[in-house]
């Protein structure tokens, strides 16, 4: 059982099918955790199922308020935010030759660059008590790329890359930084795959199977334990073999 007793986590991209799965998981393991979400009908069903949890609507887009957005999570866990999941994201997807230049500003700003400046933020927080660890959620097509997601992987590939040079610069101060890379994971998404296309994809899955959504939410409680103290700069590919780094 892993135990995330007092430990004070904030969770972007909380409002999605993994978003839901991680939040289970980390208030199941005893975690105090504030997610947020653009929607807020979602944000409300989320908050009326955990009455533990706490949420922030926030839009990640919005560069300029995101200090201000977490210290306000700060205030709210007394200055000690131990966690950090980068899990929002977004896709606007397009073969590259009809691909515009705003679909491809929009899912880099949003994937990478908001990553990268939440992570800037609540890594002051951290250093100040020496202690800290940040996941982020990237993406098989990270690794492989995908037709018509230049985009999307280019975005999902720069969070890797940044996780590992991030690893390098502050581990010596006790902050582990480590992505976990979902594969195709059963969501609404993939329910709306035709069962023609859906068999050609689990036949390249050396599992056979598509993942759920708590494939997920346990590798990134692991890496939010104790237990991943020693482990930073990794990837853990949560693919049922669909990938082998």
């Amino acid at each position: 059982m892993i135990d995330l007793k007092n430990l004070n986590i904030i969770l972007t991209g909380g409002t999605g099918v993994i978003g839901n799965a991680i939040i289970d998981k980390l208030i199941s393991a005893g975690a105090h955790v504030i997610a947020t979400g653009t929607n807020e009908e979602k944000l409300k069903v989320i908050q009326d199922k955990y009455k533990e949890l706490d949420v922030m609507k926030f839009n990640l887009s919005d560069h300029r308020g995101i200090d201000k957005f977490v210290e306000d999570c700060s205030k709210n866990f007394s200055n000690k935010i131990d966690v950090l999941i980068n899990n929002a994201g977004i896709t606007q997807d397009n073969l590259s030759l009809r691909m515009k230049e705003d679909e491809w500003k929009n899912v880099i700003d949003i994937n990478l660059t908001s990553t990268f400046l939440i992570t800037k933020s609540v890594l002051k927080k951290m250093l100040k008590l020496k202690n800290g660890k940040i996941i982020n959620v990237t993406s098989v097509v990270g690794h492989t790329g995908n037709i018509g997601q230049a985009n999307y992987a280019a975005s999902k590939a720069g969070i890797v890359a940044m996780s590992k040079s991030l690893a390098l610069e502050y581990g010596k101060k006790n902050i582990t930084v480590n992505c976990v890379s979902p594969g195709f994971i059963v969501s609404n998404m993939t329910a709306k795959i035709s069962d023609e296309h859906t068999e050609l994809m689990k036949s390249r899955i050396s599992l056979n199977k598509f993942g759920n959504p708590e494939d997920v939410a346990n590798s990134i409680a692991f890496l939010s334990s104790n237990l991943s103290d020693y482990i930073t700069g990794e990837t853990i590919h949560v693919n049922g073999g669909m990938y082998f780094s």
